[in-house]
């Protein structure tokens, strides 16, 4: 019976890390370093799959599940085992103690174990914010490992429309678009008030304006790295619920999607 139940655990583990290739991808996103309630209905909130409201990434979630992939939520500290069945992981905007009352910060602990993740084939991706409303200092310990270090800056703002006119959406635009598979038929995207990327070692930018960086990605090991300078595809600004007809976030979006799940 003891042997019967080793071999059914073996059977397991060897399954968790064989199965990506033959059964859906899974996606998973952190809940962790991202942990804020809305003080009105006390629940999490806020760059989540199961937020609906304009401040979650219920639509994006949506995109993935469209193409087959499975969906999950990481609500404890990354460890390699905890990673282990995941082919995709995804950390948006790291709390500041502004926005949540005791925020879990990224230490070295955890930065080492997700690394040693994404070498063994795991893609890994980063949506931070600005300065002042991301924990930029600590997701650099983890970042930098790839050669993505993020600067503490506040670029891009939306520019304040004259009185009684529409929001100056265009004073956000980026329409310089490099030639990479996020862009193709890609016209103009959106994306405000964003911090920016210094690159080094296997690091290269995929989104630049004025000298500064604004996506990047890396290769590490057998894993992958993309990095991006503003959480830009939640619910509000993924379609046009809000932007203007011009704007191609949800585009680029389902480009980013077939590019994620296409990585090995």
């Amino acid at each position: 019976m003891k042997m019967t139940s080793k071999i059914i655990v073996t059977i397991a583990l060897l399954v968790c890390i064989v199965s990506p290739s033959f059964a859906k991808k899974k996606v998973m996103l952190d809940n962790y370093y991202n942990n804020e309630t809305n003080k009105k209905t006390n629940l999490p909130y806020h760059y989540l799959w199961d937020d609906k409201a304009l401040s979650g990434f219920s639509e994006l979630g949506d995109l993935f599940v469209s193409k087959g992939a499975k969906l999950a939520t990481l609500t404890e500290k990354p460890t390699t085992s905890k990673l282990r069945c995941a082919n995709i992981f995804i950390i948006v905007d790291p709390d500041t103690p502004a926005e949540t009352a005791k925020p879990n910060f990224m230490d070295t602990e955890a930065a080492k174990d997700i690394a040693k993740w994404v070498k063994r084939g795991g893609t890994l991706v980063v949506f931070t914010n600005d300065v002042g409303n991301s924990d930029l200092d600590s997701i650099n310990l983890l970042t930098e490992i790839f050669g993505i270090k993020y600067n503490k800056v506040l670029l891009h703002p939306e520019l304040k429309a004259e009185k009684g006119q529409p929001r100056n959406y265009d004073s956000c635009n980026f329409t310089e678009l490099s030639n990479h598979p996020l862009f193709f038929g890609v016209k103009k995207i959106f994306m405000k008030e964003t911090s920016s990327i210094t690159c080094s070692k296997t690091a290269i930018p995929i989104l630049t304006q004025n000298g500064d960086v604004y996506m990047a990605q890396a290769k590490y090991g057998r894993g992958f790295v993309f990095a991006v300078t503003d959480p830009w595809l939640y619910n509000e600004y993924i379609d046009h619920a809000h932007l203007p007809a011009d704007f191609e976030n949800l585009k680029a979006a389902r480009n980013l999607v077939d590019w994620l799940l296409g990585k090995k």
